[in-house]
Order: C-alpha cells, then structure tokens, then sequence
C-alpha cells in the first residue's frame, strides 16, 4: 500500500494504545486521497498500530460529521456518501473508497477525505472534509473585439452561481468553436482559464479565442462522374464554392455542417435524374495553408435508371387509368423518387393525394414500392389505402389576441359539416395570409383526426403582426417648395369595439374594418385631405365590402418672385386656384365562378371641380365649376401568396370607368370652354396584370403589364381634359403639380417626375397628360429579411412604357426604356419604403438627349 500513514494517540492511563490510523490511496481519474486519522496527535514515549493492514477489522459507525462545506448542506453530503450510524464497515475495506466515489460522481466537489476523529471498543467516529469546486461568478472572453464578445455573451448561456466542472468548460469551448467555424474560421482555438475569488468561493471563467485567419476553399475536385459535369454538380453545392472572382453572394468559406448539406444536394441532384445508387464514396480535405483548403470528391454514380412499369393496387374508388393520368409518367421515363412523391403527395390540386383528399380521405395513403429491378429499369407499385371519407368537427382558433374569432373564421374554407379537403386548407392559409393581420411565416395549420367517428378537428394557430400604418414624409414640388405629409391607416379597426376601452390600440381594433385618414400640405399653396372608411363583411354573414372615402383638394398659384418683393410679414398672394371636393362609395364581393379568386366591385364617384382665374389645362376655361359623376366597374383575380413579398401566384384586374353622355343630349355647340365642360365625359378602361414566380431558393421573378385608354362619346366634347395618365419618374402623386382632377399617376424609373407624355403646341408637357398610355415591367427580387416587423428585400429591373396624346399616335412598342435597381423595406408602422436608380435609355419628347440615371422614393404600394 502506497502513501500509507499510521498516526498514533497515546493516553496517561493505558500507554501503547493504539487511536488512529489514517489511508491515503488514489482513485481512478481523480487526485483524491482517502485518509483515516485524528485531529490532534499527542507526543508519546511509545506508538503502536491499532490496525494491521494485512488483517483489517470491523468497527460500527458512531458518528458521521462534514467539514470544509461552503454551500452545500452537510446532511445532504452524508445521505450522499452512504455512510449512515450504525452501520458496520470494515477497516481498510471498500467501503471508504466506495463512499468518496459516491461523492465525486455528485459532481460539485473537488476534493474528498474522510478522517477518524476516534476509536474505542471497535467503534469510530468519522469526519468527511470535503472541498467544493468553485462557483461561475462571471464569464469573460479575450483576444475579441467588443462586438463578438457581446456576441458571445447572448450565445454562452452560464448561470452565475452555477457550478464549475470540466464538462461545462468543455462544453462551453466546443460552442464558442463551433460559433467560429459557421463563420469560415476553421482553425479557431478556444483556451480555458479560471480566475478564482477564495473571498466568495467563486472563479471567473475566461476564454481566450484565437480565430486564426478564414479558411477560404481554393479548389474542389471532382472525380468519378462521367454522366454530369463538373460544373453542374458545383452549382449544386449551393454554400460550397471555390475562390473566385465572380462568387459574391456566395463566399468561398469552408463551412463543415453546411459543406455536408451540399454533399446531400449532390447527391439527390444525381438520384433526380435517374442514378438511384449515387454515392460519394470518399471526400477528403487537402490543406493548402493557414487560409485556405482544397476538396476532393470522389462519386460513384452507378445506373441510370428508367421506369419499365407503374402498377397500382389497393384503389377502389377511382380507375387505374385515372390514377396514371394525374400521375403522368410512362414505361421509359428517366426514375426520379423525388418528382414520383410530388406527383403523388406533393402539388395541391394536381396530385394523387389531392384527388382523394379533396373529396374528404384524410386517411389515404400511398406508398410506392420497388417491386423489381432489372439492370437499368425498375417496376414500381404503388399501394393504396383509401381509409374512409371524413367530415370536419369543429375549428379550434389560437393566438389571434388582437383579432377577433368572427372576423378570422369567416375566411376560413374549411367549416364544420364539410368534407375534409387538402386543398381548402392550403387556400384558408393563403387567405389568411392575405388579412394581413397575421405573420405569414408562422400561420400553423394542424388536422386532427378522429378515426373512431370519422371525424377531424382542424386547428389553426396564428401570430398577430402590426398592421396600422403611420405616413410621415416630406417632398419637393417645384417652386412650390417643401411639401408634408401625415396619414394613418388602421388596417384592423372596429366601430362596434367604440364602447369598449380595452380594444383600443390606440384606436378600437379587431374586427377587420379599415379607417384612414391622410393630410398633405403646403401651407396655404397646397392642401389635401382624405378620410376614407371600409366594412369587407357589410352585415356580417358575406364577404361583401361596403366603402365610403371623402376627398378634399386645395391648390393655389402664386407669382414665384413674391416672395422676394412682397414686404416682410405680408401674407402670400395668389393670382390662381383650383379646389376639388368628391365623394366615393363603393360595393364589391367575392365571386364562386369560375373561382372564388374572383373579385367583381362597383363605385360611384361624385366631384366638384372649380377653377378660380387659372387655365390649369390650358383650354381657355379658367373660371368656373365642373362636375364629374363616374361609374367604375372592376373584375380583379388575385392569388398572391403573400402582399410584403409576393414568391407566387398572380393578380389581374380589368377596369371600366364610365360617366353619364351628356353631350348626346345636349345641343351642338357649346359657347366658351366652361359651359363645354361643364359637365365631364369620358370612358376609362385600365388593365393591370403581375405574375410572380420563384427561380430558386428565394430568388423571385416578377413580371408586370399595364395599359390605360382614355375615350370620348363623340366629337361634340372630344377627349376630356380630365382622368388623363401622367407618366414618369417615382408614380408618386405628391410630385410636380401632383395629382389633379382625377388623374392617374403612373411610375417609370429612370426619367423624371411626369416627364413622359405629349407636348401642347408650344412643346411644353401637356398639362392634363396622355389619353393613352402602356407599361411593361420585369423585376428579380431577393430578400434580405423576411422578418413581418421588417420585411427588405433587393431588385434589380428592365422597365419600359409610354404615354401618348391621341391614338393616331399610339405606338404600343414605342416604349422609353430603363433598367436599374433597387431596394424596398417594409414596416409595419410606416408601410413599404423604396428608393430606386433607374437609367432611361432613350430620349424624352422635347429633349435631344437621353434621360440617364435618376434616383427615386416611394412611399406605399405602388400599383403601375
């Protein structure tokens, strides 16, 4: 026995009897000592063992007590250790150094040594000292910059007060290591130290980080793959690429976990077209350096395989040729297991799962089976459980705490008593999606089946977002100079909620209705008011929505070099104005033929123009009053999946605008300009189409046509000067001389505010604008964040169109060409934001050289 001691105790009474003995001895891993021995030792003329290691004796515990404890409780520590009064043990024997293993297996202590404070008669009275490891006072890291190490701390998640042990330290390393490779520091080294306080009983526990420089991949070879080229399976590998020039979205950093994320693409890139036995059979890593590492690849492909048979069995209620029909593939078709599931479980509406489904078979499954394969072609049989129909129970409603439970059930496809339908679900999340009162990327929908009833539950679970809107901006209108606006919009208001202070956020909420109120103004120049409210469930049981809007527009013309010469505290005079009052209601509803996409809506419009001593339109009317009474009928189809940023479906809407012919029933020849259009006339048809698709991953193509035609009833009034197209720059109606007498704005980047359009006979831009005009647009779209509080997202665009001042000079393919990009952010509370450089290509009328870059906001939607 090694390290062994012997301490002895002698009494004035009985010399030579042996008290105490004390073992030291070493456990497995562990720097502990195991002793036995007293707390005093007294001189003595003669010292004699009591014990003989070579025969140990049995003793009875009298007395267990603990020593050195700081936090822990003592009790605990001998429940711990096993040894209890009473107990007999045996002296050296296992029981000592099973009770100390007991002990450090617990895991907070550093140190364990149980002495004997006394021996008589075959008794002992033992005493456990034990040292604690340390406590987490702090955390701390060196050999960062601030930024990472405040980084770390939001990812390094230690409790203060926490225990330290080898395992939390190694642990911690491994995390703060991983951090960095994710980021391209493959060599990152994480070096561990404790700073203890014997004060508290605490450490500081600090990580010294050297990240080494970035492991860059200089070069991946690919080996074996003879059926697809090198450069195709390098596309696959999406987070993986080589060290080049042209790879700026796409970092060359050699990232581990999402290097074995590309191997798996690889792979089922090779399964996609027919090779169904691909496997990498080795990659390896070559070091090129400190900064940079090379990737060998080697594949075997094996067969390509092809389709000899598809059989179906287990199908009942619909045939075989039926079945092959919406599958839509042949003897001979390369095997592809991926588009085969797709085909069967995958695209809404138009596959096996959904030809079940739809009609209430929540319980079908389809399972396809290789059956035979024989050299490069392969039967496949696909086994069908067609279950029963099932019928929809109830519809459980979560997380809509703003929201009321009506206002989302109505939308809801899916009611009580109906069959099951997949494709009514993916439509009720599209619908949902749509309110816009919800975060798209967190609607859950969850089927719940009730096989013992034939029933289902349907559970759907939602996140309200922000939906109220606030407009604060600012522009420049020519020498009418700096020009601001307020409007609020709120998306989700409630008038019957009035009474009920508690749904007030700020204003009352949770029933769907819309109130907006915006104000535009320059001091007394130009003033703009609108408040306009809407009810999409007018009565509550359709979808129905009612809207009123009521308009009010001052604009004011003054000599530009008044302020200059009027005396100083002089109002501004004006020698011009123009004021517009009007009044909107409008009816519209959901269609069910040929789709429920369908939108058909109706409004009416009455306004009140009048002119004060200004020829605005520059027809010799100047003074005097207008009145403009216009029907509008719209026919919209709409299957976007997502308003912020749309990764699918399209919208189109044809628009026919129509006031009463006054000129049919009036006489012939008017006496001057005011009486002629005194009452307005006219026909408007607009035509707004966009489609969206995804190209890969979140890259979004998005392209756009627009066309307006502006008509007359005769030649007796001709083509009016109001409702007219302007044409140019942001589309934003607070630019220039803004938006007057019901005209429509309409964007083209890369050429100035309302610069595109027709020349009045002394080649100036005719004031009233085009009465024809088209626009085409093509946009790639990638987000940055899709985050609903803050949705970015970057495009670039080609964009063309045109307006023009009678159809005998309408040319739909003479069309001012741009292309640019840009950038859009959309807030909740301050909806979408944009800023966009365009280049215009060509010239505009009246100039002789080209438009060039321009830069150009916008604030909102922009619809053309």
């Amino acid at each position: 026995m090694r390290n062994m001691k012997i301490f002895t105790r002698l009494s004035t009474s009985t010399l030579g009897k042996i008290l105490a003995f004390v073992l030291v001895c070493s456990l497995s891993g562990h720097a502990q000592r195991i002793g036995l021995g007293s707390g005093v030792t007294k001189p003595a003329e003669k010292q004699t063992p009591v014990l003989d290691y070579a025969e140990p004796k049995e003793y009875e515990i009298v007395e267990v007590t603990v020593s050195g404890t700081q936090f822990l409780d003592p009790n605990s520590m001998v429940s711990i250790s096993g040894l209890k009064v009473g107990d007999k043990i045996r002296v050296p024997g296992p029981a000592i150094s099973s009770s100390i293993k007991r002990m450090m297996d617990f895991g907070t202590l550093d140190d364990v040594e149980i002495l004997y404070t006394k021996i008589e008669d075959g008794k002992i009275w033992l005493n456990i000292h034990i040292k604690e490891r340390p406590r987490l006072y702090k955390v701390t890291f060196s050999g960062l910059r601030k930024g990472e190490r405040e980084t770390l701390n939001d990812k390094v998640k230690l409790i203060k007060g926490r225990v330290i042990t080898p395992t939390v330290i190694k642990n911690t390393q491994l995390l703060i290591k991983k951090h960095f490779m994710d980021k391209g520091f493959y060599n990152t080294t994480v070096k561990a130290v404790q700073i203890p306080d014997t004060t508290r009983g605490q450490a500081t526990l600090n990580f010294t980080v050297n990240k080494g420089n970035k492991v860059k991949i200089d070069e991946i070879e690919i080996i074996g793959n003879e059926a697809i080229s090198d450069a195709t399976l390098k596309r696959k590998l999406k987070k993986t690429k080589e060290k080049k020039l042209w790879h700026l979205f796409t970092p060359s950093k050699y990232i581990p976990k999402t290097y074995d994320e590309d191997k798996e693409k690889l792979i089922a890139y090779y399964r996609k077209n027919g090779y169904r036995d691909a496997t990498i059979e080795y990659d390896s890593i070559r070091n090129g350096g400190e900064e940079s590492i090379g990737i060998v690849i080697k594949i075997d492909e094996g067969p390509k395989y092809y389709y000899r048979s598809i059989s179906w069995t287990g199908n009942y209620l619909h045939s075989t040729e039926q079945l092959n029909t919406i599958l839509g593939l042949a003897k001979g078709d390369v095997y592809n297991p991926e588009e085969l599931d797709k085909k069967i479980n995958g695209i809404p509406g138009g596959d096996v799962s959904s030809l079940y489904m739809d009609d209430g078979y929540l319980y079908f499954s389809a399972t396809p089976v290789e059956t035979s394969i024989l050299k490069d072609s392969i039967d496949i049989e696909i086994r069908i459980r067609e279950g029963k129909q099932a019928t929809i129970n109830r519809i459980i409603l979560n997380g809509n705490t703003k929201t009321s439970d009506r206002v989302v059930l109505r939308e809801l496809f899916t009611l009580p008593g109906q069959k099951f339908s997949k494709t009514e679900l993916i439509n009720t999340n599209r619908q949902l999606a749509q309110m816009g009162y919800f975060d798209p990327e967190k609607i859950k929908i969850n089927p719940i089946p009730n096989q013992a009833d034939g029933t289902v539950d349907i559970e759907y679970t939602v996140e309200e977002k922000p939906s109220d809107q606030i407009e604060l901006s600012g522009g420049w209108g020519g020498y009418i100079g700096f020009v601001g606006t307020l409007g609020l919009v709120f998306n989700n208001f409630s008038l019957r909620n009035i009474p009920n202070r508690s749904t007030w956020r700020p204003l009352p909420s949770g029933d769907g209705q819309k109130l907006s109120v915006r104000f535009q103004a320059n001091g007394r120049q130009y003033q703009t008011y609108s408040l306009s409210f809407s009810e999409p469930w007018l009565g509550g049981k359709k979808p129905i929505n009612f809207g009123v809007a009521l308009t009010r527009t001052v604009y004011r013309i003054s000599n530009p070099y008044d302020i200059y010469t009027r005396p100083s505290g002089s109002k501004q005079t004006f020698y011009g104005s123009y004021y517009n009052n009007g009044i909107t209601f409008s009816l519209g509803r959901r269609l069910k033929v040929p789709d429920r996409f369908m939108v058909l809506s109706h409004s009416l419009s009455l306004q009140q123009y009048r002119l004060d001593s200004l020829d605005f339109f520059r027809i010799g009317y100047s003074n005097g009053k207008s009145y403009n009474v216009t029907f509008n009928t719209t026919l919209s189809r709409n299957t976007l999946t997502d308003f912020q940023y749309p990764r699918g479906g399209s919208s189109i809407s044809l628009a026919a605008t129509f006031t009463p012919p006054y000129s049919v029933f009036r006489k012939n020849n008017f006496t001057d300009a005011q009486d002629k259009f005194k009452l307005v006339e006219y026909h408007k048809w607009m035509f707004d189409a966009s489609w969206y698709a995804t190209i890969t991953g979140k890259l979004v193509l998005s392209a756009r046509a627009h066309m307006g035609f502006l008509g007359s009833y005769g030649d007796k009034v001709g083509m009016s000067p109001f409702g007219r197209f302007i044409v140019g720059g942001s589309g934003l109606a607070g630019q220039g001389s803004f938006a007057l007498a019901d005209q429509d704005i309409i964007g083209l980047r890369g050429y100035g505010d309302r610069k595109v359009g027709p020349l009045d006979p002394s080649g100036q831009l005719l004031g009233g604008g085009g009465v024809v005009y088209n626009k085409y647009v093509m946009e790639l779209r990638y987000p940055v964040s899709l985050n609903p509080q803050a949705t970015i997202f970057l495009l670039s665009f080609l964009e063309g169109g045109n307006n023009w001042g009678s159809y005998r000079d309408f040319n739909p393919f003479d069309i001012k060409r741009s292309a640019g990009a840009g950038a859009r952010i959309f807030m909740p509370a301050f909806g979408l934001l944009g800023i966009d450089w365009g280049y215009g290509f060509d010239k505009i009328q009246g100039s002789s050289v080209r438009s060039g870059g321009q830069f150009h906001f916008t604030i909102g939607q922009q619809i053309r």
